[in-house]
């Protein structure tokens, strides 16, 4: 039944030259471093089919047949591709390079305004290359620029300033000063570092940021990397130092094996919220398995909690180091092993089952609030969603019994773009209903007027096999999805290829964030391939989570691989398994 109801990087004698003049104005470049109450006429359009018990042993078949996808594919090469593994490390990469294979770009020519020079240039050279410069802006500072990013050696830099002195009497800007900085720290050029640093210590009390981040990180590969430390708390004067200058901070202090400065800096960084870097992190493993004691032991093993609890993971060279140092315990017997996760869930080198996806139901209890009142109720982004319309779907929500699978119709039907929209939806509710499933559809009300794309009497076969909810033309889908997922209870899931950052984005802190991905990895289907003429395709849902996680007696670790270019919302298909020798 149908209803409506009306209404979402040393210069010669110039350094110790008392002539050198700073100036302070000079600047460090940053090369471096719909109303609804207008809405009149509405009608909300929903169904609601006869009630079916869900059935969740229908579902768990459903996604069990997408391991079968090949056998299919072989069958028939005239393929409409939907999606690969939606969440696994360079699907995304190999999604859009799909999209762009056809595709002829042209690149847009380059100008040379300038040869730079490769070799120092005498006073007059540097005249001659001025006065054929053509540009619009300072030549020192164009040159200067260039020379920085194109990472010029240091000599010819120095031939620059040597030049830009001797036409202002000993007078070198700022600006061009802190690019010289940057080259010699990019050649780890120390002694030159030294010497600027003097000069900076003799006439500013205090530097710029900029300045600050590039005299931290060449000082603290120096044998006065404990002065990089006095710059780091200069710089805590004016500002919260960044990540990179605590991690320069921490490896002079670990390369010298002072570890307690090292993980008080360590700590502090985490005081200050800062995620540090994987390279921070890497570097105490580095140097633990040169140090044998319970204390260090202990801390690395808090590092690899932190990972956990911030989803965050190693590189393939973290993730060596992390097997060297386990290794290197003495009494552990640990041994390590590069190996990856079956769909079941164990460990393809140990067997040990890897931690659910599936959230507990205290997990589960707190992601729908915080969806609730962030996402749904809350937040400017639904303008476009009236509260009327988001109450009135509430209701219609709750007097159904729970869905086992919610669709995005509209996004489901455009997935096939040499298909007609409403075919591709009844084929997928069909497939579906087949299979005894509560299934619930969103969509908007243009789905319903008789159109090339819409055809009435396939979308009146949609509305017999599944309840239907058609919002205004201009709402917004996504909240209705959310809502009647969650609704329904854990074991519902729902069908689109949106990948809902805006919606992860929008909630208020890091375990919640963690929580809702965890929540999509587990519940989101995605159709993976249609076959013209047969059943779509769903890729396989993960049975397990991928975090850092430990029994004690053993470590699994998801770790990036080097040449592989994971999304944000991805997830590492490497792990790295460390169990004891038995």
């Amino acid at each position: 039944m149908t209803f409506c109801l009306p209404g979402v990087g040393s210069l010669p004698k110039l350094w110790t030259s008392k002539s050198v003049w700073l100036g302070p104005g000079h600047s460090y470049l940053c090369l471096f471093l719909t109303d609804f109450c207008g809405v009149r006429n509405n009608q909300r359009w929903f169904s609601l089919k006869t009630t079916c018990l869900q059935n969740t042993k229908s579902i768990n078949l459903l996604i069990a047949k997408a391991r079968h996808f090949r056998k299919d594919e072989g069958r028939n090469k005239n393929v409409s591709s939907g999606f690969s593994d939606l969440f696994s490390a360079g699907a995304a990469k190999k999604r859009s390079q799909m999209n762009c294979q056809n595709k002829v770009h042209d690149l847009p020519s380059i100008k040379n305004t300038s040869q730079l020079p490769t070799e120092p240039l005498r006073l007059e050279d540097w005249d001659k290359l001025k006065e054929d410069f053509k540009g619009k802006v300072s030549f020192e500072s164009w040159i200067s620029s260039q020379m920085a990013h194109h990472h010029s050696s240091v000599d010819v830099a120095k031939s620059l300033l040597a030049w830009v002195a001797a036409k202002n009497n000993g007078l070198v800007g700022y600006d061009l000063l802190v690019k010289y900085l940057y080259l010699c720290v990019f050649h780890k050029q120390t002694s030159e570092v030294i010497d600027i640093y003097e000069i900076m210590k003799a006439r500013y009390k205090n530097l710029e940021p900029g300045a600050y981040t590039l005299l931290i990180r060449g000082l603290s590969h120096s044998d006065r990397w404990r002065e990089a430390l006095l710059l780091l708390e200069d710089m805590k004067k004016v500002t919260i130092p960044s990540r990179k200058n605590y991690h320069d901070c921490i490896q002079g202090a670990l390369l010298r094996q002072d570890v307690d400065i090292a993980w008080n800096l360590y700590q502090e960084l985490l005081g200050h919220n800062l995620i540090p870097m994987l390279e921070t992190l890497k570097a105490f493993f580095d140097l633990g398995k040169d140090i044998k004691d319970d204390y260090y032991s202990n801390k690395l093993q808090d590092i690899l909690l932190y990972l956990r609890n911030n989803q965050l993971y190693p590189g393939e060279s973290f993730a060596h180091s992390i097997k060297t140092w386990f290794e290197s315990v003495p009494g552990q017997q640990w041994k390590g092993e590069f190996t990856t996760i079956r769909k079941s869930g164990q460990c393809s080198s140990c067997g040990k089952t890897i931690e659910s996806i599936e959230l507990s139901p205290e997990e589960y209890e707190f992601l729908t609030g915080k969806i609730m009142r962030d996402v749904i109720d809350g937040g400017d982004q639904y303008k476009k969603t009236t509260p009327w319309e988001l109450r009135t779907f509430e209701k219609f929500v709750k007097s159904c019994p729970p869905f086992d699978i919610v669709i995005d119709g509209l996004n489901v039907a455009k997935m096939f773009p040499k298909a007609r929209e409403s075919q591709v939806l009844l084929e997928l509710v069909s497939q579906l209903a087949k299979q005894n499933l509560r299934l619930l559809v969103l969509g908007r009300k243009h789905m319903l007027k008789k159109s090339s794309r819409w055809r009435k009497d396939e979308m009146e076969m949609v509305q017999k096999q599944a309840s239907c909810f058609f919002a205004d033309d201009i709402s917004k889908d996504d909240p209705f999805l959310l809502y009647a997922t969650l609704h329904s209870g854990n074991h519902c899931k729902f069908v689109t290829k949106d990948l809902m950052r805006d919606h992860k984005a929008c909630l208020p802190d890091a375990k919640t964030q963690r929580l809702f991905f965890k929540w999509q990895q587990g519940h989101q289907l995605a159709i993976r391939n249609k076959f013209p003429g047969s059943k779509m395709i769903f890729q396989h849902i993960l049975s397990y989570n991928t975090v850092v996680q430990t029994t004690g007696d053993s470590w699994h670790i998801p770790y990036d691989e080097d040449r592989v270019e994971r999304y944000s919302y991805e997830v590492p298909t490497k792990w790295l398994c460390l169990h004891r020798k038995t």
